[in-house]
């Protein structure tokens, strides 16, 4: 009895409860694998494949000097400066004031909570944690904090993610949201990669900053689901279309 009343009420959760058990449940997911990784990273155990991969990433004859031409260097230093708090911050505040202009004010305020609030989680993250940059090879960059989770990685999944979520709600067209997707994953992509390429994380650092940013972003969405029930975020689409 009690068997069929838990199924007659899992069949009649609205979408939007199914939404929310859905994302909860995957954040509790992400954040226990989070908490693997940190441990294992704190036992040393990911060690040897960190040092692995940053060694395939250059010359063995000269270890300062990363594998593939010239010019992929240079790309990956500007592209690693997507994920900087300057280029970050001013993608913020440019898309914040857009959104203003538009009178989508909720939408603002969920752009600039959501982005903001992910650079001091990465910066308790690294207090936390204290792990040491890498030294197995040169840095391409100069850097200054601890190196676990990548706070580029990080930060630069959730503004670039959060962007390309918000781009999705103002378009009806699938073929458009799936665009927006993929550009906001390939930056956040791009930008990991350059961190490890450039010597300055370890791949596990990287890894360890995308989980953390999906945890936080699901949790942002809960919140901004939330609200949005109260007249928020879907509200001002449909008042500005």
């Amino acid at each position: 009895m009690a068997q069929d009343f838990r199924l007659f009420r899992f069949r009649t959760l609205d979408r939007r409860e199914l939404n929310w058990l859905i994302v909860g449940v995957g954040a509790c997911v992400l954040l226990w694998l989070f908490l693997i990784l940190a441990g294992e990273i704190a036992e040393g155990e990911t060690q040897a494949f960190d040092i692995r991969i940053l060694k395939a990433l250059r010359r063995s004859d000269d270890p300062s000097q990363p594998i593939g031409p010239g010019w992929l260097e240079g790309s990956l230093l500007d592209l690693t400066a997507l994920g900087g708090s300057t280029i970050l911050g001013l993608v913020i505040f440019a898309v914040v004031g857009f959104l203003l202009l538009q009178r989508r004010y909720h939408t603002a305020l969920f752009v600039a909570i959501t982005s903001t609030s992910g650079e001091l989680v990465s910066t308790v993250l690294k207090l936390a944690f204290s792990r040491p940059r890498p030294t197995v090879v040169p840095y391409l960059r100069e850097v200054s904090s601890s190196s676990f989770p990548s706070g580029h990685a990080m930060e630069s999944a959730i503004v670039y993610l959060t962007l390309g979520a918000v781009l999705m709600r103002v378009t009806e067209s699938r073929v458009t949201k799936m665009y927006f997707l993929g550009m906001a994953m390939l930056l956040t992509l791009l930008v990991g990669i350059s961190r490890v390429y450039l010597g300055v994380h370890y791949p596990t650092d990287v890894i360890g900053g995308w989980v953390i940013c999906f945890v936080w972003a699901a949790l942002c969405w809960l919140a901004a689901q939330h609200f949005d029930k109260r007249a928020g975020i879907t509200g001002e689409r449909t008042k500005s279309a």
